[in-house]
């Protein structure tokens, strides 16, 4: 399900990070091939030059963002025996929550065409949450063996609620209202590393 020959490198990304600026600003409603050309500063038919359509187009966006959430969840190996494992895992969950905005997200769930390219993504192996899983389940392990977790802990339930909680942030959070993502992340993961 890749774009078919984009030529300029970073256009997939212009035209992906244009997107997320029409819908941030506009709302869903508003994101059409048009729309997302203008604020890319490209030609009108560019985006169909390069995706089948929109509903591809948005499919590839959402598989993008996860794939680039998972190399984000990657980095916490690289943290073992650093700073605190709150510390460390928070960090990572906030970035996912600003690699991923709820708005980019469900635009996959309201169009049924890129819902199923989406699904059809993660069935052949895109990254999705189950690679964020594994990577907090495989820093947990380690922290674990280093000492810095307690023996009894439960590496892969911890990783498992963490991305629970960050799906369900990411899926009903509006900015502005209700707590603040930091404090509720912080909170659940005084409750999780406690055991």
């Amino acid at each position: 399900m890749s774009p078919r020959g984009v030529a300029i490198p970073d256009l997939r990304e212009r035209l992906f990070a244009a997107a997320e600026r029409v819908v941030a600003r506009d709302g869903a409603a508003a994101l059409t091939s048009r729309a997302i050309t203008a604020e890319a500063d490209c030609a009108k038919g560019v985006l169909h030059t390069h995706f089948a359509g929109l509903d591809e187009f948005v499919a590839e966006l959402v598989l993008d963002r996860f794939a680039r959430s998972a190399r984000q969840a990657e980095v916490l190996e690289a943290t073992v025996g650093e700073a605190t494992v709150a510390d460390n895992l928070q960090k990572v969950v906030l970035a996912l929550m600003d690699a991923l905005p709820p708005a980019v997200v469900g635009l996959a769930m309201t169009r049924p065409a890129a819902a199923l390219h989406t699904r059809e993504g993660f069935r052949s192996g895109a990254p999705a949450f189950d690679a964020i899983q594994h990577a907090f389940t495989a820093y947990l392990e380690a922290e674990r063996r280093g000492g810095r977790l307690p023996a009894g802990a439960d590496p892969a339930t911890i990783a498992l609620a963490l991305v629970g909680t960050t799906h369900h942030l990411l899926m009903t959070r509006v900015p502005g209202r209700g707590e603040d993502a930091e404090a509720t992340v912080r909170r659940l993961l005084d409750v999780l590393l406690r055991s």
